[in-house]
């Protein structure tokens, strides 16, 4: 399978760098998969599993806002939050989701409550994915 130029940006640091052959981002809009010579393509990121497909088996991560950029030289994704799963404590996805719990309770118009109600969604699906995720790996 082609390979093609991949990374994976958060404030603190370059996370990844390096050639693979697939990756699944959590869109916006849904999940989409990324493989060698894709189109142009923007996307802001939701909540969820980044899952690296490369030499050796799959990297997940856990990401959090930003967005990804696609075209024919490659993948980008700049996330505000980039954790490996295997580093991802349970009690500090809780204590996202109890903070945007907080936030919609604390939103003083109904366009902010929907937009905080539909991010801790978001954070809720993720840790379910992550959760049924760990179930399977083991």
């Amino acid at each position: 399978m082609a390979t093609f130029p991949f990374e994976l940006v958060s404030p603190e640091r370059l996370v990844y760098s390096g050639a693979v052959t697939e990756v699944i981002v959590p869109g916006a809009e849904g999940e989409f998969g990324i493989l060698a010579g894709h189109a142009p393509f923007v996307s802001t990121l939701k909540p969820g599993v980044l899952t690296i497909k490369g030499d050796g088996g799959p990297k997940k991560l856990f990401v959090r806002g930003g967005f990804a950029e696609a075209n024919p030289a490659g993948l980008t994704v700049l996330a505000e939050t980039a954790i490996p799963l295997a580093e991802l404590r349970a009690e500090n996805l809780a204590k996202m989701i109890r903070d945007a719990q907080e936030d919609v309770e604390d939103a003083r118009d109904e366009a902010t409550r929907a937009s905080r109600q539909q991010f801790l969604e978001q954070l809720t699906s993720a840790a379910a994915a992550i959760e049924a995720d760990a179930r399977t790996a083991h």
